[in-house]
């Protein structure tokens, strides 16, 4: 399966709404140990979330990796020195290959793991790139259950499309339950914070939701399809349809159930 080409301008229509889980993340990690802490953001994206981490640790040296050069283009906006005195780099990467070549205070993620089949599996050689002190924190969507990701699903899997679309779409075991995570990191010897939390967004204008899928989840169907024009319009008209249905919208917008699982593993300081 071909990596999805992302638009860092549709990702960002909603930028104020994806950018809360990761705030509230941020605010369960606890401090640091060095005075000018390492951090890696693992999926940086457009780097609008990055650029949050220079503000919470200003003296920090922060790298973000991701392997979207859209993405990376798009957060060479926020690279250089941070008014705190630290240091804001981005860097091509692939989260699922990517291995700590020097330990690190902090290792974030957001929105990305969901993305990388088997990542827990990293969790080990991530965990011992901490510093003693150090953190690993990250969430990402548990919602691929919700009718936005089972309709997606059912029409790219209709008899007319399953050969070009067989494979493309994620499915509902793209992470795993908070109790699995839980279990993962306490395995490696973290104390960890795991929970869940289901926003209800509400979005306006008109299909919002499938203006928000558009930016995520949607990306590999849009770039397989983008060749063929027609088939793509048609598969989103019948899935703007779907939406439409499955999320009405109300007198003030259209209210979006959003779940998201978040995890903040500490390794222990040395005594």
């Amino acid at each position: 399966m071909a990596d999805p080409v992302w638009d860092p301008a549709q990702y960002l229509r909603h930028a104020d709404h994806r950018a809360r889980p990761f705030a509230d993340l941020l605010a369960r990690v606890p401090d640091l140990p060095a005075r000018a802490p390492r951090i890696a953001d693992l999926g940086c994206g457009p780097g609008n979330v990055t650029a949050l981490l220079a503000a919470r640790w200003p003296t920090a040296r922060i790298t973000g990796y991701d392997n979207s050069p859209e993405m990376l283009a798009r957060a060479a906006a926020y690279a250089g020195p941070t008014p705190g005195g630290g240091r804001l780099d981005f860097v091509h990467a692939d989260v699922g290959t990517w291995t700590p070549a020097e330990p690190y205070d902090l290792i974030v993620s957001n929105a990305t793991l969901q993305w990388v089949p088997g990542h827990a599996g990293l969790f080990p050689a991530w965990i011992d790139a901490l510093t003693p002190g150090g953190t690993l924190a990250f969430q990402m969507p548990g919602n691929f259950d919700a009718p936005s990701h089972r309709l997606m699903r059912d029409l790219a899997h209709a008899p007319r499309r399953r050969a070009r679309l067989a494979g493309v779409l994620r499915h509902g075991d793209a992470v795993l339950t908070p109790a699995a995570y839980l279990d993962h990191l306490t395995a490696l010897g973290c104390t960890a914070d795991v929970w869940e939390t289901t926003y209800v967004h509400l979005l306006t204008g008109e299909d919002p939701v499938l203006d928000w899928v558009k930016g995520t989840g949607l990306r590999p169907v849009l770039t397989a399809l983008a060749g063929d024009p027609e088939e793509r319009d048609a598969f989103l008209a019948e899935y703007r349809a779907a939406l439409r249905a499955a999320y009405p919208a109300g007198p003030h917008g259209t209210p979006f159930p959003f779940r998201r699982i978040f995890a903040v593993a500490h390794r222990e300081a040395s005594h």
